[in-house]
């Protein structure tokens, strides 16, 4: 079952990995900080030493990204982001998982201060069960 890892957040100014940019990241004691970038890395290599993770990006920023939407019959486009939303879409992992259960497990580990993981299947990778 496949699913995609979306990380929302908002930090200023724009980076890699978002976390180090957030006040609310920032504000927790280096020890803290340092254990859950460790224990990221571990969750990462587990998934992929599983076979589990198959690709991921960390995209550019907001102010980079070019919008195109249907307008008066064709096709229109603008400068990016969505004026009206607080947080941005900052990267995307691609997940290949035996259950549901393991796909939140991972996306827990994803999850940090001043950010949102959002856990989405994928179209037709899944059981109907499942869904």
């Amino acid at each position: 079952m496949k699913y995609v890892i979306l990380i929302h957040s908002n930090p200023d100014p724009w980076g890699h990995p978002t976390g180090d940019y957030l006040a609310e990241h920032q504000a927790l004691p280096q020890e803290q900080r340092d254990r859950m970038n460790a224990d990221f890395e571990t969750l990462l290599g587990q998934a992929q030493e599983r076979g589990e993770l198959l690709g991921g990006e960390a995209l550019g920023a907001p102010s980079t990204s070019k919008l195109y939407r249907w307008h008066a019959g064709e096709p229109t486009s603008s400068d990016g982001p969505y004026a009206e939303s607080k947080e941005h879409l900052a990267g995307f992992f691609l997940i290949d998982v035996h259950s549901r259960d393991r796909a939140e497990e991972i996306a827990t580990g994803f999850a940090g201060p001043g950010e949102t993981v959002e856990l989405r299947p994928v179209m037709g990778s899944m059981d109907d069960g499942d869904e």
